[in-house]
């Protein structure tokens, strides 16, 4: 049997770690707007592919080429709608060879569910631009699977950390002195390893039901207060120091106070019965290893 085709769009942390999980067993293709990271993707076991999703007329390679799209890249950082998505799916419909596409959005199109803890059945309601372009990629994909019989799969990624993932080691805010809310204004987080997550789009691409919604999250449930005093019980650092809703107001930026105003606790039943997910890092705890 010919092995599938994949071709991962917005190739950055996770899409390598998905590409050093198929690589030598799936085709890979990557998409990449940046030419110097073409001998990196190669090295990676992908077919690097030089194209641009702000510049549409550079996708017309793209159509015919893949049995499976991995769909990572961001919306732009302006308006309601997400072009890069649309450009897209336009350049995969001119030919009629894609049997599955996952695309990665966020669990932001939630917006704030007051600590309460759902399925992926509960309606979005994003409160920001960003959000909201996030709920337009979703409907974009959707109604592209129908449309030409696509086994879409959306799956609603929280905040994503790993030790190595630039970025993303949490015991880095823990040093900066990043303060954290009291209660009871202290919201509930949801979390995902990296690397986890590199397996749950392996997983969709293989057996997510069509036009299903998949929460991509570890098991912890913890409010962002007792995930950051953790993490720095884990790394024999200092805990955070907390503070009021008001001095928060006043000394934090609108990026991370809107990440404060928002708290929900993320049902993953669905991930582990149809995808089959067996989590290697459930919490924090797994995930996170003593300091080198």
């Amino acid at each position: 049997m010919p092995r599938p085709t994949l071709l991962i769009v917005g190739c950055g942390d996770v899409g390598c770690r998905v590409l050093k999980l198929l690589a030598g067993r799936w085709r890979l293709l990557a998409l990449t707007s940046s030419p110097e990271r073409v001998p990196a993707l190669r090295a990676l076991g992908a077919v690097p592919l030089v194209g641009d999703l702000d510049r549409p007329a550079t996708l017309g390679r793209l159509a015919g080429l893949a049995d499976h799209v991995l769909h990572l890249a961001p919306p732009p950082g302006e308006g309601e709608g997400d072009p890069r998505t649309r450009a897209l799916l336009q350049a995969l419909a001119r030919a009629g060879r894609v049997r599955s596409l996952v695309y990665a959005s966020t669990t932001g199109v939630y917006g704030d569910a007051g600590g309460a803890r759902f399925d992926e059945t509960r309606a979005v309601a994003p409160a920001t631009p960003r959000a909201r372009r996030r709920v337009d990629a979703e409907e974009q994909v959707r109604r592209f699977g129908r449309r030409h019989s696509v086994r879409v799969a959306v799956l609603r990624v929280p905040g994503i950390y790993a030790p190595d993932r630039e970025g993303g080691d949490p015991r880095d805010r823990v040093r900066r002195g990043a303060p954290l809310l009291l209660p009871p204004h202290d919201p509930y987080t949801n979390h995902v390893h990296a690397d986890d997550l590199a397996r749950i789009c392996v997983a969709a691409l293989l057996r997510a039901a069509p036009q299903r919604v998949y929460h991509a999250s570890d098991d912890g449930e913890f409010t962002m207060g007792a995930y950051y005093e953790l993490v720095a019980r884990i790394a024999g650092l200092p805990a955070p120091r907390r503070v009021s809703l008001d001095e928060a107001r006043r000394t934090l930026g609108a990026m991370t106070l809107s990440f404060m105003g928002e708290s929900r606790r993320l049902d993953n039943t669905r991930l582990k019965r149809e995808l089959r997910v067996g989590l290697r890092y459930p919490t924090v705890v797994e995930g996170l290893g003593p300091e080198d």
